[in-house]
């Protein structure tokens, strides 16, 4: 699958998109993004979002959704992206008690697979996106995450692995991109430094992930798509580190990107 070009995650800017979602757009698209993952309808109805994102012309890639929404609601949940026009739902995060292992993990599988059941009758694939502590060791040896996965088949649920946290945790963003090759279509390039112990993000390119590494091996494993996310900005303002990160993340990876 060639890459169809690479979007921001909204919740990157999500105070400039809360007060302004139009202007915030606006930005977004002038820095170069292609698309935009949502995290939220910020007040908004799904139409005005969907029109508003075609007016600057910004492809509604994705959205992450709070588990929590699909069980007070599953059908009007999914109805809302797909009138967006969304293509990905991603399940931003679980807690361990949802996770192998934990209290809830067979009632969560099963939940999952009835959303992935609702999502895919209106055209949208769920994705899981992963944080640390889902590549702590198991009884069995293993990981959270790759339960997680092997329990759920790619049918059911895709991966978006965030390529900062897998790093963060200790584990190779390449080695498993390569592992789940054909079941990530979106991935989340994100950087950081350890400061004092603690994870930095910084813009992509400032920071010890190898961006340029990640996004030739996301290309090879079949992404569509390349998610700029950066949760938040201890250097610079939301809007200029991800003009930045766009411009290292197309610098790096260039004669990869052809499309791009």
């Amino acid at each position: 699958m060639a890459l169809s070009g690479i979007a921001a995650q909204v919740y990157s800017v999500r105070e400039q998109a809360q007060a302004d979602f139009a202007g915030t757009m606006k930005a977004l698209k002038e820095c170069g993004y292609q698309g935009v993952e949502l995290a939220g309808l910020y007040g908004m109805e799904p139409e005005a979002i969907r029109d508003c994102l075609k007016e600057q012309g910004l492809v509604p890639v994705s959205a992450h959704v709070p588990l929590e929404e699909f069980v007070r609601d599953m059908e009007g949940t999914a109805e809302a992206y797909r009138t967006i026009g969304c293509s990905y739902i991603g399940i931003p995060w679980m807690g361990t008690e949802r996770h192998w292992g934990g209290a809830q993990f067979e009632d969560t599988c099963g939940l999952l697979k009835r959303i992935s059941d609702c999502c895919r009758e209106r055209g949208m694939i769920l994705l899981y996106h992963n944080h640390t502590f889902e590549f702590e060791k198991t009884e069995k040896y293993s990981c959270l995450l790759d339960e997680l996965y092997g329990t759920l088949d790619a049918e059911t649920l895709q991966t978006q692995l965030d390529v900062c946290w897998v790093e963060a945790a200790g584990a190779s963003a390449v080695e498993y991109l390569r592992r789940y090759s054909g079941r990530c279509p979106v991935v989340h390039m994100k950087d950081f430094r350890r400061e004092g112990g603690q994870v930095s993000l910084v813009a992509l390119g400032q920071g010890q992930v190898d961006i340029a590494a990640v996004a030739r091996t996301a290309a090879a494993c079949g992404a569509a798509w390349l998610v700029v996310e950066q949760d938040d900005h201890p250097y610079g303002t939301p809007m200029e580190n991800m003009r930045e990160s766009l411009q290292y993340l197309k610098k790096a990876v260039k004669a990869d990107l052809k499309t791009i």
